[in-house]
């Protein structure tokens, strides 16, 4: 298991969540993402940083809301192809 970042991050970008991040397993590409991405192959599931979320985007993979669903594989995605992870995102939340 691991976590996941959702909708409320989009375009918000507060990066609480990584400082507190024991394993360094939250990134983005600054100036091209519109959103942070959690590494489900380097994720602890520790839970460190879903309390430091301010817009509460950080969630259980098993707990992600329904209409959130999509950003599951969209941070898993981010890891191996980011422009189908960006592609991706672009689909769910125009800009």
């Amino acid at each position: 298991m691991t976590y996941v970042i959702a909708e409320p991050c989009v375009d918000v970008m507060d990066t609480a969540c990584v400082s507190v991040c024991p394993v360094d397993c939250i990134h983005l590409d600054e100036g091209v993402d519109r959103m942070l991405y959690i590494d489900p192959n380097e994720c602890i599931d520790c839970g460190a940083c879903e309390p430091e979320c301010p817009v509460n985007a950080i969630f259980p993979e098993e707990s992600v809301p329904a209409e959130w669903s999509g950003y599951t594989p969209i941070n898993a995605t981010w890891y191996t192809d980011k422009a189908a992870a960006r592609a991706a995102l672009e689909a769910l939340k125009p800009a």
